[in-house]
């Protein structure tokens, strides 16, 4: 595809920038999120605002492009591209259904990870032969108190949970589970969750998902999991605990254990692969056990505890989500809004990963996966944004939107090639170390740093 001149200078100084808003443009392709809102929404509808045009501008404050919605509202208005009032965009986002934010998730999972599929930028499979796929739950911050239920009191207002279901290989957020109830258990969610399992997943996650119904489902749809053992759960241990091998934090052991289902009575058979800790954990747990029902053949003792230890990689997609995209809008009260604001901060997350796949391509994964922050990239997004949508219009950006897999594919590896890594390196922290003792102005007040530190009473 022949760019326009007005490419170039942003390709040759800031391609990560140019990148960004490609796939962008791509994931969040009106006519496509037009579409799936008519597939998925029960009770919206359209008359004079188009839903692709309210994840317009929403889509402007998750980028951090507008500070806030009346802002990014403002800049629409004055550009002539929006015809509605500020209370009606505020009403059809009080009232956009869970299923509607998890269906965009879903569909810009399934465009992204084309896109990477069309990069051959997959990375190497955990356990090969199975997809690994984590498991973990958020909870949106409070909001703050400004609908009209929630000024009568100082309780935090919660606005939903979320489960997100992470692919290893692609990094992308492909599912997410929606409850508007602030105080409901992940657990909850489980049910639902459960019709997305696959013959050969292998589901990583934490003891908040260690529950019997949900293991005994995905053992009976031909799964896996390796899921830490919650202290609640009890079930028979069967013969002696047997060394395996050395693992990163010490010796591994493994013993079967067998649990019991609670509506049928059946019983079945698992590992239990006990991993001890160098550092207690904040429960004071100083060693966490691992069930698995991975057959010995495909993966021992210790390269479960491993495949366990990587499931943090879903904490940095969080943190990333959260330090580098405004997931949380404090101002939106109603649980709807809240929930779809989270959910397109994934669209984003998963526009992202494209963007580092392309990277992964030219410059290698190891060095992409170890020095490349989400941070930084974000930051140049940001920095340079505004003044690249001036200089270039949207009417040249539309063409990706339609662009055949390839030649797209084709276009982000040639503006990859002009990234200078070094730019965006991680710049990770040593251990923390603990705090001291607290001593002094045990119940509040105030204190001058200038005294403090220059020893003055």
């Amino acid at each position: 595809m022949a760019l326009s001149p007005l490419f170039e200078t942003f390709i040759e100084n800031s391609p990560i920038c140019v990148m960004a808003r490609v796939i962008l443009e791509r994931i969040f392709d009106p006519g496509r999120i037009d579409d799936v809102f008519e597939r998925t929404a029960k009770s919206g509808f359209t008359r004079e605002l188009l839903f692709s045009s309210l994840i317009h501008l929403m889509g402007d404050v998750v980028l951090g492009v507008r500070p806030s919605v009346h802002a990014a509202f403002q800049a629409l208005e004055e550009a002539n591209a929006i015809n509605v009032s500020l209370t009606a965009v505020y009403n059809k986002l009080n009232r956009v259904e869970p299923v509607v934010s998890a269906a965009l998730v879903r569909e810009s999972a399934f465009e992204a990870g084309r896109l990477i599929d069309s990069l051959e930028a997959r990375l190497p499979a955990w356990l090969p032969g199975y997809r690994c796929r984590i498991l973990d739950g958020n909870a949106p911050s409070a909001t703050e108190h400004r609908i009209e239920e929630l000024r009568y009191t100082w309780a935090a207002p919660l606005p939903g949970k979320i489960l997100v279901v992470l692919d290893q290989e692609r990094m992308l957020a492909e599912e997410v589970f929606l409850t508007e109830d602030g105080h409901a258990g992940e657990r909850s969610l489980l049910p639902d969750l459960v019709n997305c399992v696959q013959p050969r997943d292998v589901w990583i996650a934490d003891r908040n998902f260690c529950t019997i119904p949900f293991m005994f489902d995905i053992h009976g749809r031909g799964a896996c999991f390796a899921i830490r053992q919650h202290g609640s759960l009890k079930g028979t241990l069967v013969g002696r605990r047997r060394k395996i091998g050395r693992g990163s934090t010490g010796m591994v052991y493994e013993q079967t254990i067998s649990l019991t289902g609670r509506d049928e009575g059946q019983t079945l058979e698992f590992r239990r692969i006990t991993v001890p800790l160098t550092q207690a954990t904040r429960d004071g747990d100083v060693e966490i056990h691992i069930l698995t029902n991975l057959p010995q053949a495909d993966a021992d003792a210790v390269a479960i505890a491993e495949l366990y230890r990587k499931r943090w990689t879903i904490e940095t997609l969080f943190a990333e989500v959260t330090k580098t995209l405004q997931c949380e809008i404090q101002t939106l009260g109603y649980p709807k809004a809240a929930l779809l604001a989270f959910c397109l901060a994934l669209q984003a997350s998963n526009a992202v990963a494209v963007l580092k796949a392309a990277l992964r391509t030219v410059h290698g994964a190891e060095k992409v996966q170890k020095e490349v922050s989400g941070y930084f990239l974000s930051l140049e997004i940001k920095g340079v944004y505004a003044g690249m949508m001036i200089a270039i219009p949207d009417k040249h950006w539309k063409p990706f939107r339609k662009l055949p897999l390839s030649k797209l594919a084709a276009l982000l590896i040639r503006m990859a090639r002009h990234a200078k890594l070094a730019r965006y390196k991680k710049h990770p922290r040593g251990p923390k170390k603990p705090p001291p003792k607290k001593t002094a102005y045990k119940n509040g007040g105030h204190v001058s740093t200038f005294k403090l530190i220059n020893g003055i009473e």
